[in-house]
């Protein structure tokens, strides 16, 4: 069974930056597409960034985030990163990561992580 764990959240000011981690055990990392999602108080939960599998040569971002937040996997490591720049208080959110059987997350994805709160002070 496949497990997902985030950390790397935390308090930092607008305009700062956080670098996310999730590390996957009992599975073959490199056989999973790899994606971010977030849910902000009293919103629904949305997608944020997705990278596809083996090598990760596919990345694809919510258009808010673009530009400022960089998705990258490390095989060897078993874990996806997703780099902030530029926090803004918009981004504050329960962060979470996510894998999915298929090559670029198409078909959904189906283990997800605890979370890792992020807030953005203005």
């Amino acid at each position: 069974q496949v497990t997902l764990a985030e950390s790397g959240g935390g308090l930092v000011q607008a305009g700062g930056s956080l670098r996310l981690s999730c590390v996957l055990s009992g599975g073959t990392f490199s056989r999973y597409a790899m994606g971010w999602f977030r849910q902000a108080p009293g919103k629904e939960r949305e997608f944020v960034a997705r990278i596809s599998w083996s090598g990760g040569s596919s990345t694809y971002y919510k258009d808010s985030v673009k530009g400022r937040f960089t998705i990258s996997r490390d095989n060897a490591k078993n874990t996806v990163y997703l780099l902030m720049n530029n926090l803004k208080p918009e981004d504050t959110a329960v962060y979470y990561c996510a894998a999915s059987s298929s090559t670029f997350g198409q078909s959904g994805f189906n283990s997800w992580g605890q979370g890792t709160q992020v807030t953005v002070s203005s």
